[in-house]
């Protein structure tokens, strides 16, 4: 019987991706994610009213604040960030 090799990676999305390209996208994208939906939270707004001042539909609001990562581009969260009067910023860092 052959046995299994364990394989250590330093985030659970360098795990989930394909490329490193990938999980940065990914690490970036649940970052916005997670920061958005805080904002939402800490506003007390019913779904529907994040929804209308975020310029997306209840259930988007639905799928962000469930962390569904794959439903979100970049672009889209920038822009819901943009809808609630945050600025996204981005810098470069070398890589580890």
């Amino acid at each position: 019987m052959k046995k299994a090799t364990i394989e250590t990676f330093s985030s659970v999305w360098d795990a989930l991706a394909d490329t490193p390209e990938e999980a940065a996208n990914l690490r970036i994208r649940s970052a916005l994610m997670q920061q958005i939906a805080a904002i939402l939270e800490a506003s007390g707004w019913t779904q529907a009213e994040a929804a209308t001042r975020c310029g997306v539909t209840q259930p988007r609001i639905n799928d962000l604040l469930r962390g569904r990562i794959a439903r979100f581009s970049l672009d889209a969260l920038v822009n819901i960030a943009a809808a609630l009067g945050r600025k996204v910023t981005v810098s470069l860092d070398d890589a580890a």
